[in-house]
């Protein structure tokens, strides 16, 4: 079976975890948790990183750095992984979901701004939903693939009406927005380095950004919010951090970055020339592109119309070739925990989830594997009416 995205490990993880075993620094504290840190900071033209257990901790504890609290909204898209509204249940909040732009399967940066003017009103302490009486505490667009949306613009709603503003960018590391890193686009930005993202220490995130203050606060956080040396804690904290074992192999794959983008990013345009013409005549799409995207995932998109399964069926007799296909994320106003959330204009989001066929995409994927996943796509789509 051809994988859909296995985790890359032929360079100096072994060599680093026995590292970690010899020297006895296995928990949160070595120099490999340092070491990464520095690394992804620099990747993501940041000032500063925290190493944290995973991707949603990290968001969990970017949103309580920012002042998020009980009974708010934040503002996400409805397509995205689960792990962004359960984060901001996490802190005992709402999402407000929102739908995305067909561009770039981004929140849709215009309608965040048509919904705050017409449905939001400020008041002394905040800005706040007029019906539901809850104050909006932040705005947490997604890197959906790596594509960086119009941060721009989500800078200026943000400051427009004094509202923090935060990146889930679980899988955009390598990504860039106008030629330069992400780092400073957002208060704070979150990465997920879980096993089948581009980069992965097995599990493990990271909070970035460029506001030394913050992610001090961030870190303090993350570490029980222990007032060292003594025992003593001056607010709630979570115990989030990432062991020296999970950086060791952070710094390793961390190493080979660049050469895992540009791997990343030549999947993606091999899939399209080579699967351009079954596109054309079958009505398919591939998968947006934004000018500096991270390529995270790459594969298909069925047309509209296209009966509910089909994306389903076609999985399934990829699988009889030996190459494993899946579906992606169902919105969240879709999921049971979030049925009855506040949310907006939907429609992009759920005539698109259902349409959507991810494809092989290991940063280690050989020419030969390649090679197969076209041919069998290619004898699928030709079955497909």
């Amino acid at each position: 079976m051809i994988s859909l995205a296995m985790p890359n490990l032929t360079g100096n993880e072994k060599k680093y975890l026995d590292d970690c075993i010899d020297t006895t620094f296995v928990s949160s504290i070595g120099e490999y948790v340092t070491k990464f840190e520095g690394m992804v900071a620099e990747a993501n033209g940041s000032v500063g990183a925290v190493a944290v257990s995973s991707g949603t901790t990290g968001i969990h504890a970017a949103l309580t750095a920012i002042g998020v609290k009980y009974g708010d909204l934040v503002i996400i898209p409805t397509f995205t992984f689960i792990a962004s509204a359960n984060a901001v249940r996490h802190c005992g909040a709402d999402p407000w979901l929102m739908d995305i732009s067909e561009a770039d399967w981004c929140l849709d940066s215009e309608l965040v701004r048509k919904e705050i003017q017409e449905r939001c009103e400020r008041r002394d302490d905040g800005l706040y939903h007029k019906e539901r009486n809850q104050r909006v505490a932040a705005i947490m667009p997604v890197y959906t693939l790596g594509n960086i949306p119009n941060m721009n613009e989500f800078r200026q709603v943000a400051d427009d009406y004094k509202i923090p503003l935060v990146a889930d960018a679980a899988c955009a590391i390598g990504a860039t927005y106008e030629g330069a890193k992400f780092g400073a686009l957002a208060d704070l930005s979150i990465l997920s380095f879980n096993g089948n993202k581009t980069i992965t220490c097995g599990g493990g995130g990271a909070v970035v950004g460029c506001d030394q203050e913050l992610l001090a606060h961030v870190r303090h956080l993350t570490t029980t919010a222990r007032v060292w040396p003594d025992y003593d804690f001056d607010e709630v904290g979570f115990n989030y951090r990432m062991t020296n074992i999970q950086a060791a192999v952070g710094v390793a794959q961390m190493e080979r970055l660049d050469s895992f983008i540009d791997t990343k990013r030549k999947v993606r345009s091999y899939y399209e020339e080579k699967l351009g013409a079954v596109a054309k005549e079958k009505g398919l799409g591939f998968f947006p592109t934004t000018d500096g995207s991270s390529c995270w995932f790459s594969g298909i998109v069925l047309p509209e119309g296209e009966k509910l399964d089909a994306a389903k069926k076609i999985c399934t007799k990829l699988k009889e070739y030996g190459i494993e296909a899946r579906s992606f994320w169902k919105p969240v106003h879709l999921q049971e925990p979030y049925k009855d959330c506040l949310k907006s204009r939907v429609d992009i989001a759920e005539s698109l989830w259902q349409r959507i066929i991810t494809l092989p995409c290991s940063t280690n994927i050989t020419d030969d594997e390649l090679m197969k996943t076209v041919t069998s796509v290619l004898s699928v789509m030709s079955t497909v009416d």
